[in-house]
């Protein structure tokens, strides 16, 4: 056979990927194309992990809170109490409040899902998480909390916890996604930020006043269950009606389509 280096012809692909170096070439994976191909791959992971959930809440907050905090007794008894409600618990997967609702989750019989990330000091998946899945990047794992949750609740936290709340709020408020209730828990942690939002946010027009009301704050776990098996509920009232009167209106199209053709060929008989 005829070295195609020797020989002067240009190399096929297959001879590149296969004979193109005589030792391991790692620098490929720095490479913009391996990473589409990364993130790519991250999201079909997640598609086909969590595709099969049913109805989901996605509660986030602090990784730094401690076991021994009210919030993460609250947290630990909110996801309980959902999952008795037949909802998968999804979470960061870490520590804190993220551990606090898998547990809560777990501890009921639901199922408890951590979407863990990549970080410099790695936290590692929490205990009790039944299914985990591993990401590389924010935007991808931001975007399976968003895609398979029913309802959004945000205990206390820091920066990535506002990341993820206002990543919320701008969908609903877009309309990018149904407007899931968005359940603040801890009155006098987010009273702040809702002042805020109803005064200069507000005032200078950067948000309408009725943005607001996206929002709902408690410190009870039994009316934030309440307000999310509410909405779901009515959601799927509302699909069921939909694809009722879809098919309505199918069948009389149909009907009519039916009466038309008759009445034509009745007139061409008379005719």
């Amino acid at each position: 056979m005829t070295d195609d280096r020797r020989s002067g012809t240009k190399p096929t692909a297959d001879h590149k990927l296969l004979m193109g170096a005589p030792y391991a070439d790692p620098s490929f994976l720095e490479t913009d194309a391996w990473r589409a191909l990364r993130i790519t791959g991250e999201f079909i992971e997640g598609f086909d992990a969590l595709a099969e959930l049913g109805p989901a809440v996605s509660i986030f907050g602090s990784a730094r809170t401690p076991a021994d905090d009210p919030d993460y007794a609250s947290a630990r008894d909110l996801a309980a109490k959902l999952a008795v409600h037949g909802f998968t618990i999804i979470t960061g997967g870490g520590p804190g409040i993220m551990e606090a609702a898998n547990r809560g989750a777990h501890e009921a019989g639901g199922v408890s899902v951590g979407l863990g990330i990549e970080l410099p000091h790695e936290q590692g998946i929490n205990a009790y998480c039944d299914l985990s899945v591993a990401f590389h990047y924010f935007f991808v794992r931001k975007t399976m909390f968003v895609k398979y949750a029913q309802s959004f609740v945000i205990f206390p936290g820091g920066f990535g916890t506002m990341d993820e709340l206002f990543e919320s709020l701008t969908l609903v408020q877009t309309g990018k996604i149904e407007h899931f209730p968005i359940v603040l828990f801890g009155t006098d942690y987010w009273r702040g930020l809702l002042e805020w939002l109803r005064g200069p946010m507000s005032r200078e027009h950067n948000i309408e006043p009725a943005d607001v009301q996206l929002l709902r704050l408690t410190d009870d776990a039994d009316e934030a269950v309440a307000w999310i098996v509410e909405a779901f509920e009515t959601d799927v009232l509302e699909a069921r009606r939909t694809r009722s009167d879809r098919a309505a209106r199918a069948e009389s199209r149909a009907l009519s389509r039916e009466v038309h053709e008759l009445q034509a060929e009745l007139d061409t008989r008379s005719g």
